[in-house]
């Protein structure tokens, strides 16, 4: 993959975080939102991290869907333990040789020395600032995929363990620990910022800018560079292109590997074939999308249409929703019918629906939102599956599902 650094954007981000930024308020956090694979998390770890080790902070970062079967609350805290061991080894040692048992860790924090190395007792907010304390600098808390901390009491705890550690560690003029959280889906994000039981009440998320024309220029100049014959290659046309990718690198660059290759059949200008790729992943997306949803029993349908429909004001079990159901499989739909099809869509491989601890649902890829509005603009929802093939099976005695 090549690499394209974005380091005015880290440098800018590095120094709105320190709270040195006007008219920002990412010190108190900040919430990038950006869609699956189009270079957030490469963005986070290749250059914000580095930016903010170059500015002195010392940096924990987690991934929320690095594994997925993981409880996300201790995701978050084996990240922190993992950036405080070495620190706390250099007190043990120093604690074992003078003989002690015990040890004031930063001049407050009283732990044991035979269980140096772990964090037995240790709340996030004291191993938050037992790691600000002993690294001497300020830290700053990535957490890619933060939405995933929703989906359990104990990521819930977290996030509000954090904010809590914000609060004690920061002071006007003053900031100790800068939390980073981005997400995939704004929908998802919003849950923790927009109630007055979310942990960080009042912050903004903000979409992170995608890849754009400078990048498109940096991979026109890199193609000159390397295929002479190729010049002057047609940015627009590539720019178009990537766009038609939904502005993901890694789709776009593996194109145009296949359509740069000496054994591709290609003649004439490559941008015009990549701008045919991009159309035909468009197409292979909206057909996969499509029979994901032609797949379903009709109440699925239903719910996951509703689920479209609404966003984030989707209610599953209300009376609105119960009558939409009806209308659409015409039959009577209990609320335990319908919590029984949600719970369908969640166990699906992969999964159609996320859930968060608090029992809200949302649709688990933001991206069938666009190809549902596109579908309805243009007058063709809802799908409709081909003659002769129709799924009658949830059409069976209603009492199967109860």
């Amino acid at each position: 993959m090549i690499s394209y650094p974005r380091t005015p954007l880290a440098d800018e981000l590095v120094t709105a975080l320190q709270g040195k930024a006007g008219f920002s308020d990412a010190h108190n956090g900040l919430f990038l939102a950006a869609p699956r694979r189009t270079g957030k998390s490469t963005f986070l770890q290749g250059d914000l991290r580095p930016a903010l080790e170059r500015a002195g902070v010392t940096v924990v970062y987690v991934d929320l869907w690095a594994d997925a079967a993981r409880d996300p609350g201790a995701l978050i805290a084996e990240a922190i333990g993992r950036a405080l061991l070495p620190h706390l080894g250099v007190v043990a040692k120093a604690a074992k040789k003078a003989g002690l048992e015990k040890v004031s860790l930063a001049g407050w924090l009283q732990i044991d020395t035979s269980k140096i190395g772990k964090l037995d007792g240790l709340t996030l907010v004291d191993a938050l600032r037992a790691l600000h304390e002993t690294a001497g600098q300020p830290v700053a808390l990535i957490i890619d995929e933060a939405q995933h901390a929703l989906t359990s009491e104990a990521g819930e705890n977290a996030m509000s363990a954090l904010k809590s550690a914000r609060d004690q560690l920061n002071r006007p003029g003053e900031v100790n620990l800068m939390l980073v959280m981005s997400g995939s889906d704004r929908d998802k994000l919003l849950r923790l910022v927009n109630s007055n039981a979310a942990p960080f009440y009042g912050s903004q998320i903000q979409r992170m800018p995608p890849l754009g024309p400078d990048f498109i220029a940096h991979i026109g100049a890199l193609i000159e560079a390397q295929r002479p014959e190729l010049r002057p290659v047609d940015c627009t046309v590539l720019q178009a292109a990537f766009e038609g990718f939904g502005n993901r690198p890694q789709f776009f660059m593996e194109s145009l590997g296949l359509v740069l290759s000496p054994l591709s059949a290609i003649t004439g200008r490559f941008e015009p074939a990549m701008l045919e790729a991009a159309q035909q992943r468009q197409r292979d997306d909206e057909a996969q999308m499509e029979s994901d949803f032609l797949g379903l029993k009709p109440l699925e349908q239903a719910v996951l249409w509703r689920m479209l429909e609404q966003g984030p004001r989707f209610r599953p079990y209300d009376s609105a929703a119960l009558k939409f159901y009806r209308e659409q499989t015409g039959g009577p739909v209990s609320a335990q019918r319908a919590q029984n099809a949600l719970e369908a869509l969640r166990q699906r491989m992969p999964a159609l629906v996320w859930k968060s601890a608090r029992g809200e649902y949302a649709v688990e890829d933001a991206a069938m939102h666009r190809w549902f509005e596109e579908r309805k603009a243009a007058g063709n929802w809802p799908p409709l599956a081909p003659q002769g093939n129709l799924d009658f099976a949830d059409a069976a005695d209603p009492q199967s599902e109860v």
